[in-house]
C-alpha cells in the first residue's frame, strides 16, 4: 500500500494506491494545522511508503511523509497515468494555476505557472462568488444560464471585485456578470496554454475542473481539441504522489 497526500491551499487530498489500482481516497478541509489534518487522515492505513506534494508538502515531509515532489510533476504523473495519450494537462488550484506539457513517457516537457496573483485561481472564482451571492457550486452552472456576454476588464482580484460590485449596481443580472467573471478566467487559462504550446489533446485536473462552465468555455475556445475531464479531478495531485510513492519503493 502507497499513499500520495496532496496539502494543497483549500483541502487536503489523500489517495491510497495498491496493485496498481486506486483504492481508497479523502478529501478535507485543510484547515489552521493541515499536517495534523493530514496525520488524521492516514491512521486507518500502514502505508509502505508516503510521497507528499503541494503547498504543503515540505510540511508533510517534517512530520510524516518519506519524500516530496512538485505539484506540477504529480499532476503530470496522475493524468498520465488515467490519460495515456494526453499531452497538457491544465491544474486550475486554489492558489495558481499551472499548464503542464508531457512527453510520450509522461514526463514533464515544459509548463508556465499563474502564482503573482489570485486571478485565474479557485480563490478568484470563490471571491467572485461570493460577491454575487453565489454557493461555490452554483457559480459555474448560474454562468451557463446566462445568453448575455458582459466584460470584465481586470483581472486582479480586487479591482474585478469593484467591476462586480459596479454592474450590480447598475442593474446587470447576476447570471451575466458571472458568465464575464467565468469568461475572464477562461481567457487567461487559453492565453497560458496559446503561450507554451498544447497538442490535439488536453485535460483538466484540480478543483476547478468541477466548474462545468470553465471547462465548457474553454472547450470553446480550444477548437478541434479535445478536452477531457477525469473523475474526481481534484484528487491528481495526491494520485500523481501515490504513484511517485510505489516507485520509491522498486528503486
Amino acid at each position: 500500500m502507497f499513499i500520495g497526500v496532496d496539502l494543497g491551499s483549500r483541502t487536503i487530498k489523500v489517495v491510497v494506491w495498491q496493485d496498481g489500482k486506486l483504492v481508497d481516497h479523502k478529501i478535507e478541509e485543510s484547515g489552521f494545522e493541515p499536517h495534523e489534518q493530514a496525520r488524521a487522515m492516514l491512521l486507518p492505513y500502514q502505508p509502505r511508503q508516503i510521497v507528499a506534494t503541494g503547498y504543503g508538502r515540505h510540511l508533510a515531509k517534517e512530520h510524516f511523509a518519506n519524500k516530496v515532489i512538485t505539484e506540477i510533476k504529480a499532476h503530470g504523473m496522475g493524468i498520465h497515468t488515467l490519460l495515456p495519450d494526453v499531452t497538457t494537462v491544465v491544474d486550475i488550484g486554489g492558489q495558481d494555476s499551472k499548464v503542464i506539457t508531457l512527453n510520450a513517457k509522461g514526463q514533464v516537457a515544459n509548463f508556465q505557472m499563474n502564482d503573482k496573483c489570485a486571478a485565474g485561481t479557485g480563490r478568484f472564482l470563490e471571491i467572485m462568488a461570493a460577491s454575487l451571492a453565489y454557493p461555490l457550486k452554483d457559480f459555474g452552472p448560474a454562468a451557463l444560464e446566462s445568453d448575455q456576454a458582459v466584460q470584465i476588464n481586470s483581472m486582479c482580484t480586487v479591482f474585478a471585485e469593484s467591476e462586480v460590485i459596479s454592474l450590480k449596481n447598475r442593474g446587470v443580472p447576476r447570471q451575466h456578470i458571472a458568465k464575464a467573471v467565468h469568461s475572464s478566467v477562461a481567457d487567461r487559462i487559453v492565453a497560458m496554454l496559446n503561450r507554451i504550446g498544447f497538442g490535439e489533446s488536453v485535460a483538466f485536473s484540480g478543483g476547478v475542473a468541477n466548474n462545468p462552465c470553465i471547462v465548457q468555455m474553454v472547450r470553446d475556445r480550444l477548437e478541434n481539441v479535445q478536452v477531457t475531464v477525469p473523475e474526481n479531478p481534484s484528487i491528481i495531485g495526491a494520485l500523481g504522489a501515490a504513484i511517485a510513492a510505489s516507485q520509491v519503493s522498486k528503486s
